[in-house]
């Protein structure tokens, strides 16, 4: 009862704290089985009261006595307490081991429910610290283990990360699908009210990010028109605010601007949400460059960074270090150097990060050996009794589940795949702009130190000889003209070198592949011959193809070289007005093609071509070798924006 009363909100912050003293002097007079429920019970009061001093003592008893008393679910909640408390005060690699230890020993009770909130949670501390990867991972395992019991709020919340991390990724259309399963979830739930807000808000967001400002724009309307959101949650209505102003200024509707902006931006304020307010005074920066007012842009983008920094929000500092150039080109520079800084540091605290989760996964793992006990007695008692009845059920609920996550699975890997491709390309990219920053001053050397000095020799030497009108004059007036003759020879070299390089066609998509064919010749000791059609300008095609063709080269070459025991490969790339072609030939064993079921291999292959809307066929007999041919609809890049935008980009620097 004085538990009871000391979390009921409509007392007191004072009223609650007497209340909670009380139960723990009289919980400390009673015996060890029934002080450890109630110190349990204490330690969560605590937290709810934000009392981090009473909380810490209450919690590290609760925890001890649930050891000594062998209580495995007390201490379960203990680790859950303790987790929160730290998640709260920012402590992410301390948090994530407490939920991690309190998912072991759930797990371990047979306890599917809370075993899956664990990694749920454990998934949210990795998303806040951008372990994007880790944060899936976890999330795919708490949905395993919450859709066979219908946990369906729960399974909403796992669906809506699994839509911010698609977001993250910018994998726009997949974050969209997980919203639209979450929501099935979420109509399942019972009290789904301030849910249902708050997922609108969130698509809206991804609508934002994908760049359909119209579409983001009618769900933020609709966000803050519901009645009492600005009492009941007045983080999300100033968030929702801010979210539709700029998608009305994405939109050219700035009748009611700045003004929205200015609302969300008192709001926050006011309850003081310092990461959200980086947000808005960056979007009211943005708008006053629109309006050319770089006065007031710049004074609100160093707000946001101040802001940005001081709520530790650095995807908002890193967005708001490249806008900053536009409203204070002078200082682009230091900008420019700040943000690689930043950058550089946040991928390696994040590497770091990565780590310490991934040694606290270890370390936990040695939790499941002091339940092993435990856990077999129940799988005893409960086995025998719920085998025969639950066999059928449990069967096709394991295979539809299995299939479910092994679709889940190779998504995340094609995601991954995917990235890695780009970031391939990126590369390549950064090699040629080098080459071309080396040939440039390789060519102002010359023209400094050849061309210039001979000018310049030229010129005082015919200086001298204007005041001079004998014959030894005349001999060295014809020196100076030779020496310039040959200037002139040396500027016309220097042109035909710059003409031959502007000339060159340099594709990085076909370097990537030249660098694959090297690194496989070499690891595998084989030859491969690899034509492409010079008249295509392969890198002006769409990077869904770029990206899916150069995976099914390299998967066939693989292919090629583990299971065909082949030495020479033929790789031929062809193109006309509409299609690209490939045809992958080598001289290995062959084998029998079937029509039935194929390899991971194959699979991927037939997955890739379909997404970009191509054929394929595999031809192979036994020692003829084998023979892997597509064809792929050609759709390349706007150009005509992408060169707007350098255009611009290049005008505001």
């Amino acid at each position: 009862m004085l538990i009871k009363q000391g979390r009921d909100k409509k007392n007191s912050f004072e009223e609650r704290s007497a209340y909670l003293e009380k139960a723990e002097a009289l919980s400390k007079s009673m015996k060890d089985s029934l002080k450890v429920k109630y110190f349990s019970k204490l330690s969560l009061a605590y937290l709810r009261l934000k009392d981090s001093s009473k909380f810490r003592k209450a919690n590290t008893t609760a925890l001890a006595l649930a050891k000594k008393m062998g209580d495995s679910t007390a201490k379960a909640e203990a680790h859950w307490d303790l987790a929160e408390f730290l998640r709260a005060n920012s402590v992410a690699d301390s948090a994530y081991y407490h939920f991690a230890s309190a998912q072991k020993l759930y797990n371990a009770l047979g306890e599917n429910d809370y075993s899956g909130r664990m990694f749920y949670n454990m998934a949210i501390v990795q998303l806040d610290v951008r372990d994007y990867t880790g944060s899936e991972i976890n999330t795919v395992k708490a949905i395993e283990l919450l859709k066979p019991i219908n946990a369906n709020r729960q399974l909403y919340r796992c669906y809506n990360n699994l839509a911010i991390i698609s977001r993250e990724f910018k994998n726009y259309n997949q974050a969209l699908t997980y919203h639209q399963e979450g929501q099935q979830y979420l109509k399942k739930s019972k009290s789904r009210d301030a849910l249902e807000i708050g997922l609108k808000n969130n698509i809206g967001s991804t609508y934002k990010k994908q760049g359909d400002f119209m579409a983001a724009k009618i769900l933020f309307e609709e966000v803050v028109t519901v009645d009492s959101i600005y009492f009941k949650n007045p983080r999300l209505y100033a968030r929702s605010i801010n979210n539709l102003a700029y998608s009305k200024l994405k939109l050219n509707e700035e009748s009611e601007l700045p003004e929205l902006f200015y609302k969300a931006m008192h709001i926050q304020d006011s309850i003081g949400d310092t990461f959200e307010l980086a947000h808005t005074n960056y979007n009211l920066g943005e708008y006053y460059l629109k309006q050319k007012d770089t006065a007031k842009a710049l004074g609100l983008l160093n707000k946001a960074h101040d802001l940005a920094k001081q709520s530790s929000n650095y995807s908002r500092l890193l967005e708001t270090l490249k806008l900053l150039p536009k409203a204070n080109p002078k200082n682009a520079r230091d900008y420019v150097q700040e943000y690689i800084a930043l950058n550089d540091s946040l991928q390696t605290e994040d590497r770091k990060i990565r780590n310490k989760f991934a040694r606290i996964r270890f370390e936990t793992d040695e939790v499941v050996a002091e339940n092993e006990l435990l856990a077999r007695q129940r799988q005893l008692w409960t086995g025998i009794a719920l085998t025969l009845l639950l066999l059928g059920i449990a069967a096709f609920v394991i295979i539809s589940q299995r299939i479910k996550n092994q679709k889940l699975k190779f998504q995340q890997e094609q995601q991954t795949s995917n990235q890695e491709i780009l970031d391939l390309l990126l590369s390549q990219g950064e090699k040629l702009q080098e080459g071309k920053q080396i040939e440039q001053k390789r060519i102002s050397e010359e023209l400094h130190d050849g061309v210039q000095g001979r000018l310049q020799g030229a010129r005082m030497m015919l200086l001298g000889l204007n005041k001079r009108d004998d014959d030894d004059a005349k001999s060295e007036r014809s020196r100076a003209i030779v020496m310039l003759k040959d200037i002139q020879e040396e500027v016309r070299s220097i042109s035909h070198e710059l003409s031959h390089a502007a000339y060159q066609k340099i594709h990085n998509f076909i370097l990537s592949l030249e660098d694959l064919k090297t690194t496989i010749e070499k690891s595998a000791d084989i030859t491969i011959d690899f034509n492409y059609a010079e008249h295509l300008d392969w890198d002006a095609l769409n990077s869904d193809i770029k990206i899916n063709l150069y995976r099914i080269i390299q998967e066939s070459l693989q292919n090629a070289v583990k299971h065909a025991q082949c030495t020479h490969i033929d790789l031929q790339l062809t193109a006309d007005t509409a299609t690209v072609g490939v045809r992958i030939t080598d001289n290995g064993k062959g084998f029998v093609v079937k029509k039935g079921k194929k390899g991971i291999g194959m699979r991927n292959i037939a997955s890739r071509t379909t997404k970009v809307n191509g054929t394929w066929n595999i031809e192979s007999e036994i020692g003829n070798g084998t023979t892997v041919s597509l064809t792929i609809p050609i759709i390349k890049k706007d150009t005509r924006k992408e060169a707007k935008k350098e255009s611009e980009n290049l005008q505001n620097a």
